[in-house]
């Protein structure tokens, strides 16, 4: 990583790197979809008639083709190797994404909506780790991973998200939800125009990686301090599943309204935007390893606040801003270490194993678990139960982090 001027300074646009602005545009339309599908398609469901059963089964899909798919895509994207070609993947799998989305304005019973829901997680599959895998070439030189300029590119992802939560649920309001397939089939149009903006690349120099050059990918990942890595990505984000899927459950059981709860996960995303726009001032003062462990320790003290004090309303404003550090700081990290771990064929496959364990794996075991823990013990249980896997995950990353310290 360079430790010259702080990349946050670096504009999207000139350099030797080129125009990240394609990128950006890429990160606005799939974080969009994402904020109009997850908080909206359930509603949309249930005005099909379907049942809460159905309706949960068919949100589960999204972790369900998270474990597997995406490592499938950049397997073919790293077969290929070079990064046009990886470009040229993502292309198809916008192609199809969009196709599958049209099906959606057209079917109405359980079995098939789940079918097409299916194929459009599938296409989606790819556009996580192929297109990090495409930018982090693009910001890979001789002195390593530009993470600051990686945030400015990925602050449009939450901006992205934001907006759509926002805008759609206006319009929704406006239309009625059985206009959201139209709405879906408008981002995913952006999504395929944003992906046929992108640049073709040429390949360039790979630094240093910590691990041996020229091993398999299983070979890196038995890498001690790639496994322990890995496994505080894993308890990391299942900690998250707490918030992500019960959060606004458990603030409805406390009597917030819900436009207390829309403040609350604004707060959230407005502290994520700024860490990202600003990460390269001093990201690179702490090592990866280093941001890791503090965004566990954040994690630590955010649930184990939220499960004992939740029925104060200053102190989850506070717990909400630790969103910056357990998630963007971690977000980052993470993208700095896959570079660094998974070099040039490797890359995508690098970026898949994250998605697959960090919100693909972590996504199924912590739905599955909170909803039982909730049924049995409330939903302060689930937030303890995450604190705990938030200790977990900070075990993990000092370990991690002692081991990368150790000489070769």
């Amino acid at each position: 990583m360079s430790r010259g001027k702080p990349a946050a300074c670096a504009p999207l646009v000139a350099g030797p790197l080129g125009s990240l602005v394609p990128f950006g545009a890429l990160s606005f339309a799939y974080h969009a979809s994402i904020g109009l599908f997850n908080p909206y398609a359930p509603l949309w469901f249930q005005s099909l008639g379907f049942s809460t059963l159905a309706i949960g089964a068919i949100a589960s899909l999204q972790s369900w083709t998270r474990v597997v798919l995406p490592y499938g895509w950049s397997w073919l994207g790293d077969h290929w190797q070079r990064g046009a070609q990886r470009v040229e993947l993502l292309r198809v799998a916008t192609v199809l994404l969009l196709l599958a989305t049209l099906g959606l304005l057209v079917v109405r019973d359980v079995l098939a909506v789940t079918v097409v829901v299916v194929l459009v997680f599938m296409a989606n599959g790819a556009v996580v780790p192929l297109s990090e895998a495409a930018l982090a070439q693009r910001l890979t030189g001789a002195k390593g991973f530009d993470v600051g300029r990686y945030g400015r590119v990925r602050v449009w992802g939450s901006i992205g998200f934001i907006i759509a939560v926002t805008l759609f649920g206006l319009l929704l309001q406006r239309t009625g939800i059985d206009a959201l397939p139209a709405w879906l089939v408008l981002v995913a149009a952006l999504l395929l125009l944003a992906t046929w903006r992108l640049p073709r690349q040429e390949g360039r120099p790979e630094p240093e990686p910590i691990v041996d050059a020229g091993l398999s990918i299983w070979q890196v990942v038995s890498q001690p301090v790639v496994a322990w890595f890995f496994a505080g990505v894993f308890f990391t984000v299942l900690a998250h599943t707490a918030l992500y899927v019960f959060f606004s459950l458990y603030l409805d059981a406390l009597g917030y309204s819900k436009s207390a709860v829309g403040a609350l996960w604004a707060v959230a995303v407005a502290v994520e935007i700024v860490f990202f726009w600003t990460q390269g001032r001093w990201f690179t003062r702490w090592s990866p390893y280093a941001w890791l462990l503090a965004a566990a320790l954040a994690t630590l003290l955010r649930f184990t606040a939220m499960a004992t004090l939740g029925g104060s309303w200053p102190l989850l404003v506070l717990t909400q801003c630790l969103h910056g550090l357990t998630f963007a700081a971690h977000h980052a990290a993470c993208t700095s270490l896959i570079d660094r771990h998974f070099t040039g064929p490797l890359r995508g496959r690098g970026q898949a194993l994250y998605t697959a364990l960090g919100y693909g794996l972590s996504g199924v075991v912590g739905g599955v678990a909170g909803g039982a823990i909730s049924q049995r013990w409330g939903f302060e249980a689930v937030f303890g139960a995450a604190a705990l896997m938030a200790l977990a995950a900070s075990g993990c990353c000092w370990r991690s982090q002692v081991l990368a310290a150790r000489p070769s």
